[in-house]
């Protein structure tokens, strides 16, 4: 498996699970109980990582090999 496809794979998922932690608290609120402080810092380690596999795919088109797309 190459680099892109790599990252797109691992963008995928850690967007699964980014999700799933965002509702876990929103569920948790919704029953009525409280979590504790640091509950609500889970969802940030993989935001970070969403934020960085996102800017190298929407990058990586404007640094290929080739020059990519004319703009004329």
């Amino acid at each position: 498996m190459n680099w892109s496809l790599w990252v797109r794979q691992f963008h995928r998922w850690v967007s699964i699970l980014f999700t799933a932690i965002v509702i876990a608290i929103f569920a948790m609120l919704g029953a009525g109980q409280q979590p504790a402080e640091w509950v609500y810092y889970l969802p940030l380690p993989p935001l970070f990582l969403l934020m960085f596999s996102g800017l190298y795919m929407f990058f990586r088109p404007y640094f290929r090999k080739g020059g990519g797309a004319n703009m004329t």
